[in-house]
């Protein structure tokens, strides 16, 4: 067995969970000061007397806000808690933990500060008036777990209120990554993006987003599933965003489930949470692709998908081809807020898928669509492809 195999990975990857809880002793992020306040003097600048100086210069001129606090890169890591991961409506309490690791994520791979804000309120109009009456408090806001369709709605009315850049990671966080990915695969299997056939399983936050930042890129063929089965025009079961985006996809007309969506299919994008068989995978066109994206659990295990498809990814970090949205927002956020920009645009968006990509654009393989989250290069790659995206938006 070689140091990089599979299974080698897997074995290397088995965490306990004394290991896990006793990394989250706390909590996993903390403030740490950029000078020591150790004497007198220190203490007399860093707070009165000397703080009021710098309150009647911003009271004076708004503008110095940005350059003597915080607040100006500072990312707010907003949800309520209703679509923690794959596991649900967990609470506001219960998703801390996750907020928190965004957080720690920013510093790591964005040298961005941030801090987690969990609102005990799924109304969506107090959502939104909490975070306009939070807005002196941060630069830039990185929505999360926050359940669909609320999301969409959520999303849209905080980027028309604030005058800074705003994402909702779940949704665009991982349709970046996905592009950089099929981009990839595309790549390996000698085919153009646009000539493949994608089922989208799932038309919530991630699975809609996909879709779209797919359908940007030229891909037509494209058939889109929610639990009840293919988006089409006839359903009278969908709410609006399901009905927007059935008359953009299935071109064919398909309706029924998942058997009829695969049958001959290129491409499985999977964002649903739900189980997939692996004779629906066997019905896909030879030597195409799957993206069980659903985490902890994907819709089908990579072992089996690889039995019928060239290239497999996840989002998991212990099987080759993660699709990790750590990969895009740290840059995505970064190079926003190094342009100066208030809001994060397509443009911005698919600059960055391609900045993933060109990573890994001279040495991609079949387990190397994507690269890993780890990469030195890819969050620079991605600040400066968004910044530049931004200066010309």
């Amino acid at each position: 067995m070689s140091e990089n195999s599979p299974e080698t990975q897997n074995a290397a990857m088995v965490i306990g969970d004394e290991e896990i809880f006793e990394a989250h002793l706390g909590g996993k992020i903390a403030l740490d000061l950029k000078s020591p306040l150790d004497t007198q003097r220190a203490l007399s600048i860093a707070y009165t007397p000397g703080v009021a100086q710098v309150s009647r210069a911003i009271a004076a001129d708004h503008t110095l806000a940005a350059r003597y606090t915080w607040a100006h890169r500072l990312v707010a890591v907003v949800s309520d808690g209703t679509s923690v991961l794959g596991l649900g409506d967990l609470g506001p309490s219960a998703s801390l933990p996750v907020m928190e690791g965004k957080a720690a994520l920013f510093k790591t791979f964005a040298g961005l500060d941030s801090i987690p804000i969990v609102l005990d309120t799924k109304d969506p109009d107090e959502i939104v008036e909490t975070l306009v009456r939070l807005r002196p408090s941060f630069g830039a806001v990185n929505l999360e777990d926050i359940s669909a369709p609320r999301c969409f709605e959520i999303e849209r009315r905080v980027i028309e209120a604030l005058d800074c850049p705003v994402m909702h990671d779940d949704q665009h966080g991982t349709a970046i990554v996905a592009l950089a990915a099929l981009m990839g695969a595309a790549k390996v299997l000698g085919r153009d993006i646009t000539s493949l056939r994608v089922v989208v399983s799932g038309a919530g936050a991630a699975g809609v987003a996909c879709a779209n930042i797919l359908l940007s890129m030229g891909v037509s063929q494209m058939v889109v599933l929610d639990s009840q089965g293919i988006l089409h025009l006839d359903r009278t079961d969908m709410n609006e965003v399901k009905v927007e985006l059935a008359q953009r996809t299935n071109p064919a007309g398909l309706t029924g489930g998942l058997a009829a969506a695969l049958d001959g299919a290129d491409v499985f994008l999977g964002a649903s949470g739900g189980v997939v068989p692996e004779k629906l995978i066997a019905s896909m066109a030879p030597g195409g692709v799957v993206f069980a994206l659903s985490n902890p659990d994907p819709e089908i295990h990579p072992d089996l998908a690889a039995k019928y498809a060239a290239v497999v990814a996840t989002g998991r970090s212990d099987f080759p081809n993660q699709i990790n949205n750590v990969l895009a927002f740290p840059g995505v956020f970064r190079g926003a807020l190094d342009a100066g920009a208030q809001r994060i645009t397509e443009a911005m968006k698919l600059a960055a898928a391609e900045a993933i990509y060109s990573v890994v654009s001279d040495d991609l393989a079949p387990d190397r669509v994507v690269p890993s989250p780890l990469d030195p290069r890819v969050e620079p790659a991605v600040a400066a492809a968004v910044a530049a995206a931004a200066s010309v938006s």
